[in-house]
């Protein structure tokens, strides 16, 4: 069965989505997990892969940019184009469900705060549950929270 998870954003600040989605791959890494962030366009998978750099030293994630590093992939690959494989997790940044979603046994997406991604965020959980997904809603964390 493939599961999903929304994450309700408090505010439109890339900062929180940076930092919540940093956490969440940090979290699947250590639990041994191989992720796939995707993102909408390369400016936004190198500021994830800057972002991830940044972490403390003992935070490190083991990732690289899609097309990058070894051959296999690093444990935590970003990208805005398809992936070659799947993974056991996947974190979507993108306004439409992929439609590769279903390779990935676990989901995580985010609904924006403002009403426009709201909308969008409706419209991906509805293709995720067309697709098989058992979807759950969660509040970010609040040490993500207003940063």
């Amino acid at each position: 069965m493939n599961t999903g998870c929304f994450h309700l954003l408090t505010n439109d600040d890339d900062t929180q989505l940076q930092q919540l989605v940093c956490r969440l791959a940090t979290d699947c890494y250590r639990q041994n997990q191989g992720v796939f962030i995707y993102t909408t366009d390369q400016a936004m998978a190198e500021a994830i892969d800057e972002r991830l750099w940044q972490q403390e030293a003992d935070s490190f994630v083991a990732h690289n940019l899609q097309g990058e590093g070894p051959r296999q992939g690093a444990p935590v690959m970003i990208g805005w184009q398809p992936p070659a494989n799947g993974r056991a997790v996947l974190i979507n940044l993108a306004t439409e469900a992929p439609a590769f979603a279903r390779r990935f046994g676990q989901l995580h997406d985010f609904v924006p705060a403002s009403d426009a991604g709201k909308q969008q965020a409706r419209e991906r959980f509805k293709a995720y549950r067309q697709a098989g997904f058992e979807l759950t809603t969660a509040p970010v964390p609040p040490h993500t929270q207003d940063v």
